[in-house]
């Protein structure tokens, strides 16, 4: 039988990009054979450096020439001739990728608009007790054999030496930044959090070049400069990765690095503060916490990916949830 080529495309925000990863976990396991390639945002593809099982990342440029890219794209992705294209989003550009791929087979979600071109569709519906990745996988489920797989990234060896020099101690992950301002847990929040960890703990500061200047902040005000490291912009998606494994606890946001951890099964406590975890984008970690606020508001959650400004005012999904809630999990 020919190798089968398949396409997963997943162009959305990092996490993501994380989370289609489960896909490419179960169509290895049940064609270890099979040619698996994965178009992400340009950006995003140093996550998936060494990947064991992919052949070809490819990447879509939105931020320059946006759709001449896309054209481009589309005329790399025709001549590659795959048997399968499997899209996760729910958008037209996506949408249009697929359906006119050439793929024998064209995968997706009845949401978006070129759905009517797929051989296969599914609904997509943002219920309690379903995970994204299992809304992902019922696009494959009926003609693989073999169950949902979790997300999974792979820090080379050269990652892993890379952090060695910041776990000569026992420490704790924090990533404080979020796209979203309604995503992130408040910076005087975080400072409260810091003055009352285990003193046992150093803290090791996660984000991007953008985060330092709220990593540096964060770390002066709670006076733990002798104990803590910023190390915002200075380690690579993968090398965080390798960190986050090593660490006693992991504290995120509803975020991408909540999802690098469960890539790793790393420790998590995720901080949720205007989204909640019904939409189904949890932590899939075996030790996994969830902290939000205590009791019901009439405005949370007030959107799927969260705001700029809290559409209220008041912002008391983030302000209302106590210190405890998160310290409590590491005494």
């Amino acid at each position: 039988m020919p190798t089968r080529k398949i396409l997963i495309i997943q162009t959305a925000f990092l996490g993501d990009a994380i989370l289609a990863t489960s896909l490419l976990e179960s169509l290895h396991r049940a064609w270890p054979e099979a040619h698996l390639d994965l178009l992400v945002r340009k950006g995003h593809e140093a996550l998936f450096d060494g990947h064991p099982y992919l052949h070809e990342v490819l990447t879509w440029n939105k931020k320059e020439n946006r759709y001449r890219n896309l054209w481009a794209l589309l005329g790399g992705i025709r001549e590659r001739r795959y048997d399968r294209v499997i899209t996760l989003q729910r958008f037209a550009s996506t949408g249009l990728l697929t359906a006119l791929s050439g793929a024998e087979h064209r995968m997706g979600f009845k949401k978006n608009p070129f759905s009517f071109t797929f051989t296969h569709a599914q609904k997509h519906i943002l219920q309690a007790g379903t995970h994204e990745v299992e809304r992902n996988f019922s696009l494959i489920e009926e003609w693989i054999a073999g169950n949902l797989q979790k997300p999974r990234l792979y820090p080379t060896p050269a990652d892993y030496a890379r952090v060695k020099a910041y776990q000569n101690v026992p420490y704790i992950c924090v990533a404080p930044a979020s796209v979203w301002f309604t995503k992130q847990y408040p910076a005087e929040r975080w400072i409260e959090l810091l003055q009352n960890l285990p003193s046992r703990f150093a803290v090791r500061m996660l984000g991007s070049p953008a985060d330092f200047d709220l990593g540096q902040k964060l770390i002066e005000t709670s006076g733990l400069n002798e104990r803590a490291l910023n190390l915002c912009g200075q380690l690579s998606f993968l090398e965080s990765a390798a960190l986050m494994q090593g660490a006693a606890m992991n504290y995120v946001n509803d975020s991408a690095p909540m999802h690098m951890a469960s890539a790793l099964n790393a420790p998590v406590c995720a901080v949720y503060c205007s989204t909640v975890p019904a939409f189904g984008f949890g932590p899939l970690s075996d030790e996994s916490f969830v902290v939000e606020r205590k009791g019901n508001l009439s405005c949370r959650p007030c959107g799927l990916h969260g705001h700029r400004a809290c559409p209220e005012g008041h912002f008391r999904c983030a302000l209302e949830i106590k210190t405890s809630q998160l310290t409590g999990i590491i005494q």
